[in-house]
C-alpha cells in the first residue's frame, strides 16, 4: 500500500445538506498516517518498542478550499511538512480527481520511554524524506 487512500463519501459523512461535515477529514488523516506507517512495517502504537522513541500527537488542523458532497470520490495523500529536532508535521492533501479539496496537518511530538522530549528517530526522518513535498497550505505560506 502507498501513502494514499481511496475513499467515496456517504450519507453518514455529510450534513443534512450533503457536504462533507468537516469533522470527517480527522479520523481518514489517522488512517492515511497509520496506513503508510504499517506499510512500513511500523505500528504507531508501537512506535516507542520499534524505535526506542514514542510519538503523541499535538496539533492538527484542516484547511477547506472547496465543497465536497456524498458520494464525491477522494484521495488522500500523505506528503512531507515538517520535520524539526523532537517532532515532525505531516501533510494530508485531499483531492477530487486533481483538485485540492482539502488541506489537512498533524503535528507529533517525540518522547523517551519517561515521556521526556527525544530526537526524531533515523528510521522516521528517513520515511518522511520519501514523501512527496506537500503543497503549500493557503494559510501557511
Amino acid at each position: 500500500m502507498d501513502q494514499v487512500q481511496r475513499f467515496q463519501l456517504s450519507y453518514g459523512d455529510c450534513d443534512a445538506l450533503g457536504i462533507a461535515y468537516f469533522a470527517i477529514y480527522y479520523p481518514w488523516m489517522e488512517r492515511a498516517y497509520s496506513s503508510w506507517l504499517h506499510a512500513r512495517g511500523l505500528r504507531s502504537a508501537e512506535l516507542a518498542a520499534q524505535l526506542g522513541t514514542g510519538t503523541v500527537g499535538v496539533r492538527s488542523a484542516a484547511t477547506y478550499l472547496a465543497p465536497v458532497r456524498v458520494f464525491d470520490e477522494l484521495a488522500c495523500e500523505v506528503v512531507q511538512d515538517r520535520v524539526g529536532t523532537t517532532s515532525y508535521s505531516l501533510g494530508f492533501e485531499f483531492t477530487r480527481d486533481d483538485e485540492l479539496v482539502v488541506h489537512g496537518r498533524m503535528t507529533f511530538a517525540c518522547h523517551d520511554p519517561e515521556g521526556a522530549k527525544a530526537p526524531v528517530p533515523p528510521r522516521l526522518r528517513e520515511l518522511i524524506a520519501q514523501l512527496r513535498p506537500g503543497r503549500t497550505g493557503p494559510d501557511e505560506g
